[in-house]
């Protein structure tokens, strides 16, 4: 019966064993499923973030695209200023050159006034 007591005792030891076995399996099971969870419920939310950036980048898109055509009609509009622009220089250029010529003419105005002041007092005032 010793020996029937000691195989008893081996049983329920084992047993004990492979229930605490059993237990381990299950709680590590139970982690890695929590843990996998986890990462699946980032990679949901990853994959919505991305779908709403994605749907940003598609505006912006749109924006860059309608600013790139606004642009090439600015460039149009430009191109036919630069006719006029270069009108307007050649204006400038010449308004410069009038107002040299005034300078002068007045310069010369104020030397033949300056003369014929000085001829009208010397008849006025002849010298003795």
């Amino acid at each position: 019966m010793d020996t029937a007591k000691k195989d008893e005792a081996q049983d329920q030891k084992h047993d004990e064993l492979a229930e605490s076995l059993n237990d381990l399996f299950n709680s590590v099971t139970t982690m890695i499923k929590s843990e996998l969870q986890g990462t699946n419920n980032h990679l949901e939310l990853l994959e919505k973030m991305n779908v709403k950036v994605a749907e940003e980048y598609k505006g912006f898109g749109d924006l860059a695209s309608g600013l790139r055509v606004f642009v090439q009609q600015l460039k149009s509009k430009s191109g036919s200023f630069n006719e006029y622009v270069e009108q307007i220089d050649a204006i400038e250029k010449q308004v410069t050159e009038f107002e040299a010529v005034v300078s002068m003419l007045d310069k010369y105005v104020a030397l033949l006034e300056s003369k014929v002041q000085s001829v009208y007092q010397t008849k006025t005032h002849p010298p003795n």
